[in-house]
């Protein structure tokens, strides 16, 4: 089409008022286009209204081409849709005000806690990762504002077209299906992802899906209360009965007390608030949970307890039991009085963690990135100022629920109670994709209740139909499809890319063209991808399956991006130290050595990376400066007796056999000690006695020939070739599939080999 192709005129028809008429003057002609008045109203409120009523099928999501399938397909599908549903509402908006946002302090606070986490995200140590989290998480500031879209559109739109019980409805009738899954779980039909007793559903995480089952148990309370149907009430009752059940049956035990507390709750306030009748039901209810759960707590030691496995981790709480919880939120609380106003961003517990390490979590995974306690994440993540602002979301929400609300009082105590039980898992746990979503969903209905009109956005004037389809349509449209891109469908791209990178390849070839293909467009999560990186090349190093010339070319690759990733952020200790086991594998100990100790300088008091050093010093032949590594990280972790064997190694390693048996006593009562750090100490220094009493102590433990083959090793090295071929004879009396490697074995043995 030319330029003189494009129309000349455009206006509308006052003969056909029940229309919205175009027409465009094309040369000599006229073109006319006739649309029905309210077609573009129609079109995005239906669009606006699926997206929204497509949410609640988010649990069922399991992409399986992406990398960590149970997190990132559930996110990308949120994003997508909530992207779909603000763009929708936002064009409603324009054409009808009775779609446009009302005021309420809860929506005020949302934008407000939203907001103050962008200043804390944008002033992070790693920004980047503030705002995008990983592929693991899949949170950051990103999700907020998704979240923040979805409030606002959900809000507005359900409340407009009466659709909020509907889309509850939709959302337990998805809690079925998930709930089914679960039920094929306890029946030994379905996998457990987990690989434990603890039911996952197609959340993969029997915490994210205790927490899911937590809100349905009360919403189906909700809606069974409120519902006219008998069948239907009464249906309902029995799911709240199963979804309850099901919480159990997770073993989530800060979900479990959350769901007690909640039925408590309801039951008091269905007693304080309530006619007559109310009252002694829900004084009969709240004394048979007390006496109940009290019961079988009391009956913690009983032999019916103990055989029960999700009765006795349920009833197995203590304050020991939270020992890690409550280190972790110490290391918080210090970080907390480092930045108290701005905090350290989202995704930012990671500098947190290794700066107040505490060495008591040594045999704790080595890189916690929340601190378990969705409070104290927010006070760490955004100071003392987002801390506030979340609590006041609860607070805000009870406070309107009891006094501006139009919900019938069984809804304001199931709300209530849901949002209690909520709180109180909050406190050992850390959130997930749905308990955000349920969450703000529940902020929006009493938003959608409370809120009162803006008389700014009242009187602002509503679009015309063909401007909305001309005009606002289209290029609401356009930003949609280009957010769509930007934001989801190149991290789904990059996650996809991921799985084909770290799965095997012949010779490694495929594996080095999508890393290099992955690291050079700069994807979404790229140290998570990095780290990945590294991962493969040190493993392809030692892997006889790929070719030479690709594993120097992924340990270069490996070191390059890596070296990127420190340059960007080098107060991070967790990926200096993935930085060092590339150098490592790539046989240059010295910058190996230099990364490590830069970790050590940032995370001082983290044995695992002293353990490195302690390594990397021995293989770089300073035996002293080993052994001090050693003791180091002994003497901040006394009590865990592997430490003792590396300071014991470290003892050995400078000829001083005295002090390395008195530590090796004191930590295991014995100087025989199977440790794979004391066997290279003891072949180092040529300890032959007690490197042949260690592969002893293996065959005692575990005889198999792998062990009875290093005992003939040891006994070979030591100079005694006799022992050693009587253990390989040995070894194929009590193996005798093993006779041809022991042939050739005491071949070599015989000839010096």
């Amino acid at each position: 089409m030319g330029r003189s192709d494009l129309p000349k005129k455009r206006g509308k028809c006052k003969a056909r008022p029940e229309a919205a008429l175009w027409f465009t003057e094309w040369g000599d002609g006229i073109v006319v286009i006739i649309m029905k008045r309210g077609t573009v109203h129609t079109i995005v409120r239906w669009i606006a209204l699926g997206a929204l009523f497509l949410i609640p099928l988010t649990p069922l999501i399991v992409a399986d081409a992406l990398f960590f399938p149970f997190i990132t397909g559930k996110a990308f599908y949120f994003r997508i849709l909530a992207e779909i549903a603000v763009g929708a509402w936002a064009v409603l908006a324009l054409m009808d005000k009775a779609y446009r946002p009302r005021f309420s302090w809860i929506g005020v606070t949302v934008v407000a806690f939203v907001a103050w986490m962008f200043l804390a995200d944008a002033l992070a140590l790693n920004p980047l990762k503030a705002f995008w989290s990983n592929f693991e998480r899949m949170e950051g500031w990103v999700l907020l504002v998704h979240l923040l879209g979805f409030f606002f559109a959900a809000s507005t739109v359900l409340r407009g077209e009466k659709k909020w019980r509907a889309w509850f409805f939709v959302s337990l009738g998805t809690a079925v299906v998930v709930s089914s899954h679960a039920l094929l779980q306890l029946a030994g039909v379905a996998p457990i992802h987990q690989g434990s007793t603890r039911i996952d559903a197609s959340f993969g995480n029997s915490a994210y899906f205790a927490v899911y089952l937590l809100f349905n148990t009360f919403i189906a309370g909700w809606l069974a209360l409120t519902e006219k149907h008998a069948w239907l009430k009464y249906l309902l009752f029995a799911f709240a009965i199963l979804e309850g059940y099901l919480v159990f049956m997770t073993q989530t035990r800060g979900t479990v007390l959350g769901l007690i507390a909640g039925l408590i709750l309801a039951a008091a306030l269905a007693a304080l608030t309530g006619g007559k009748r109310t009252r002694r039901i829900a004084a009969v209810s709240l004394m048979a949970i007390v006496v109940v759960t009290g019961g079988v707590y009391l009956a913690r030691e009983s032999s019916f307890v103990k055989h029960n496995s999700t009765l006795e981790r349920v009833t197995s709480i203590s304050v020991g039991d939270l020992q890690v919880r409550l280190t972790l939120w110490h290391m918080a609380f210090e970080g907390f009085l480092e930045k108290p106003v701005l905090g350290w961003g989202q995704e930012g517990f990671n500098h947190v963690f290794n700066k107040y390490y505490d060495p008591s979590l040594y045999q704790q995974e080595p890189w916690f990135d929340r601190a378990h306690n969705v409070f104290v994440d927010w006070l760490m993540a955004g100071g003392l100022p987002a801390l506030v602002l979340y609590l006041s979301l609860f607070g805000l929400a009870v406070y309107s629920l009891w006094t501006n609300s139009t919900l019938s009082r069984a809804e304001r105590i199931a709300i209530t109670a849901a949002l209690a039980g909520y709180a109180i898992h909050n406190l050992a746990v850390f959130d997930n994709l749905y308990s955000y979503v349920y969450f703000f969903a529940i902020l929006a209905l009493i938003d959608s209740q409370v809120g009162r009109p803006i008389a700014r956005l009242e009187e602002a004037p509503e679009i015309e139909e063909n401007d909305a389809g001309m005009y606002a349509l289209p290029i609401v449209g356009i930003m949609v499809a280009t957010l769509i891109l930007m934001v989801n469908v190149s991290g789904m791209n990059a996650s996809t890319k991921l799985i084909t990178a770290i799965s095997p390849s012949p010779d490694g070839t495929g594996n080095l063209a999508a890393f290099e293909d992955l690291t050079a467009h700069s994807p979404f999560a790229m140290q998570e991808v990095r780290e990945q990186l590294v991962s493969f090349a040190v493993s392809a190093a030692g892997s006889s399956a790929v070719s030479a010339d690709n594993k120097q070319k992924l340990l270069v690759l490996a070191i390059t991006e890596m070296q990127k990733e420190v340059a960007a952020h080098p107060q991070d200790a967790r990926i200096r130290l993935q930085l060092s086991y590339a150098y490592r594998a790539a046989g240059d100990s010295q910058k190996a050595l230099e990364q490590v100790q830069a970790a050590s300088a940032l995370a001082p008091n983290k044995e695992q990376i002293l353990i490195q050093q302690g390594i990397l010093d021995w293989e770089a032949g300073d035996a002293q400066a080993a052994r001090a590594d050693f003791e180091k990280a002994y003497a901040l972790g006394p009590q865990f007796q592997d430490l003792a064997a590396y300071a014991a190694a470290g003892q050995y390693g400078t000829g001083d056999a005295a002090t390395a048996k008195a530590t090796l006593n004191t930590a295991y009562g014995t100087t025989t000690v199977d440790s794979d750090i004391l066997a290279l100490a003891y072949y180092r220094t040529k300890d032959w006695q007690n490197l042949i009493q260690l592969w002893k102590l293996r065959i005692s433990k575990n005889a198999s020939g792998d062990t009875y083959f290093g005992l003939a090793a040891a006994y070979y090295v030591g100079g005694q070739k006799a022992h050693a071929i009587a253990t390989v004879q040995e070894a194929v009396e009590l193996f005798p599939e093993l006779a041809p490697q022991a042939a050739a074995a005491i071949s070599q043995i015989e000839k010096g080999q």
